[in-house]
C-alpha cells in the first residue's frame, strides 16, 4: 500500500529545505490555545507578563503582580507558570517565586486557589488565572489555607497579620523564617 501522506510530507519537507526555511515546527493544540489567550490578555495595570525563554516558548513564563492595595500594597511577587501540551484540558502548574507571608501561598511557593485544581475547566484561561493570583493579595482568604500559621493569625488578629506581612515584605523574620525584601 502506498502512504499518500507520507509521500506528500516528505515532498514537503525537501521543498522547505532546499527554499532554505528548514523543517517548520508543529504546534500542539495547548500552544496555539495558549498563543490565542497570551494574545487576548486583559491584565490589571498592575499586572505584566513576561518570557525569560523568548517568545518562541510560551509555555513557560512569568507573571508579576503588584498590588495596588490590601494588605500587599507595594510589594512585587512573581510567579512561574507551567503550561501542559493538553492545556486546556489540564491548569497551569503556577508557583509563587516569591517567598511571601501569605494564608493561602505555603514558603515553597505553592499556590491554594481553587481554579488551579478541583474548579478548573477548560473554558478559563490565562487571564481569568492571573486575575485569580490578583485576587489573593487583595483579599487573602483564611478559610482555605496552605499556611495555617498565617491564615489563623488573619483570623484571629488582623492587626498582628498585617503587621508580619509588612515585616516579611521589607526583608524581616517572622517568627524563625526569614522572607526576603519584596517592596
Amino acid at each position: 500500500m502506498i502512504r499518500l501522506f507520507k509521500v506528500k510530507e516528505k515532498q514537503r519537507e525537501i521543498a522547505e529545505n532546499a527554499n532554505g526555511r528548514g523543517a517548520v515546527k508543529k504546534h500542539t493544540a495547548g500552544e496555539l490555545r495558549l498563543h490565542k489567550d497570551i494574545s487576548e490578555l486583559n491584565l490589571p495595570k498592575s499586572c505584566t507578563i513576561s518570557f525569560p525563554n523568548g517568545k518562541d516558548e510560551l509555555m513557560n513564563f512569568e507573571v508579576s503582580i503588584r498590588p495596588d492595595e490590601g494588605y500587599y500594597l507595594g510589594g512585587t511577587f512573581f510567579f512561574s507558570f507551567e503550561v501542559s501540551p493538553i492545556y486546556p484540558h489540564e491548569a497551569p502548574k503556577v508557583k509563587c517565586k516569591t517567598m511571601v507571608y501569605h494564608p493561602n501561598i505555603d514558603l515553597e511557593g505553592n499556590v491554594c486557589l481553587n481554579i488551579l485544581r478541583e474548579d478548573w475547566k477548560p473554558v478559563l484561561n490565562i487571564n481569568t488565572i492571573v486575575y485569580g493570583l490578583y485576587h489573593l493579595f487583595t483579599e487573602p482568604n483564611h478559610e482555605d489555607p496552605l499556611n495555617h500559621d498565617a491564615a489563623a493569625v488573619l483570623r484571629d488578629n488582623p492587626k498582628t497579620f498585617q503587621s508580619n506581612v509588612r515585616k516579611a515584605m521589607t526583608g524581616g523574620y517572622v517568627g524563625q523564617t526569614h522572607f526576603a525584601r519584596c517592596m
